[in-house]
């Protein structure tokens, strides 16, 4: 990979990821890199987030949009996104510039809310996900009933504290609490996966990449959120219809060459054993 320029996002908040960048401007510019901080223009090369998971998220679209590159360095939590721990920085980026790191296509979602004044077919409209979009009806004691479709055929009315619509990428975020499925990150598809559902029977799916999913609520409903990677969006009304589809373009996913999803798994999620290799039969 070609490096000219590289964009560094920093988690808010903290002295840590000032110090780290620092370190990592100063270690590009001894290799004549040119690097510019919390900015995404359309002419970097690569962009480098220290933070954690949510650090990445508010950037995702624009990278996403412009194509670029994106290598997430942990300074957060669980990190699945953010997968490069902050001791191999230095590893990592000389992979990088010796074109030995991986790089996934990632798909996101795209959504809009029709129907009411938000109803628009400008592009500005439309908000992205990485993770998730979700229908939550917040603090209050009700059941929402949500009315489904995929491309114009009824899947189902949910009845459910909410819904989520989810990439394989945020499986094994908001879908994977409401006991929804993980899915490998390359598997194109979109969950759906409802929030404590009032009946049993209603059950998390996956359907293809290139359907349109519309959501309208079923009756009435108070207080009622459209949620997109974890920030507020809209509210939704009973008038109003949520659009989830896919996305044009994809997110570009820099990650380490030697760590593969299970064992990110593994140790983020605590499952048991240490990566044996599959055993021989005996003769």
């Amino acid at each position: 990979m070609k490096i000219r320029k590289a964009g560094i996002i920093l988690k808010q908040g903290s002295s840590k990821p000032r110090k780290i960048a620092g370190e990592l401007i100063a270690w590009l510019a001894d290799r004549g890199i040119e690097t510019v901080v919390d900015t995404v223009d359309k002419d970097l090369d690569i962009l480098i987030i220290l933070g954690g998971d949510g650090t990445l998220l508010l950037v995702a679209d624009k990278a996403s949009r412009y194509e670029i590159p994106v290598m997430g360095i942990n300074l957060g939590g669980l990190g699945f996104l953010t997968a490069v721990a902050a001791k191999e920085r230095f590893e990592a980026m000389e992979l990088l510039l010796a074109g030995k790191m991986l790089v996934q296509k990632r798909i996101l979602l795209k959504t809009r809310l029709l129907g009411t004044s938000a109803d628009r077919t400008s592009p500005e409209n439309y908000q992205y996900a990485l993770n998730d979009v979700v229908i939550n009806k917040g603090d209050i004691d009700q059941i929402v009933k949500m009315r489904t479709w995929s491309d114009q055929e009824f899947i189902t009315t949910y009845r459910a504290d909410g819904l989520i619509f989810s990439t394989p990428t945020g499986s094994t975020a908001y879908n994977l609490s409401s006991g929804g499925p993980i899915v490998q990150p390359g598997l194109p598809c979109i969950l759906v996966t409802p929030i404590c559902p009032f009946m049993l029977e209603s059950r998390p799916i996956l359907l293809s990449p290139d359907v349109t999913l519309i959501t309208q609520l079923d009756g009435k409903a108070d207080n009622v959120k459209v949620i997109v990677d974890g920030r507020f969006a809209w509210n939704m009304l009973e008038n109003s219809q949520l659009e989830v589809k896919t996305a044009e373009k994809p997110l570009y996913l820099v990650s380490m060459p030697q760590k593969g999803y299970f064992e990110i798994l593994r140790n983020k999620l605590n499952w048991g054993g240490i990566g044996n290799k599959i055993p021989k039969l005996r003769k």
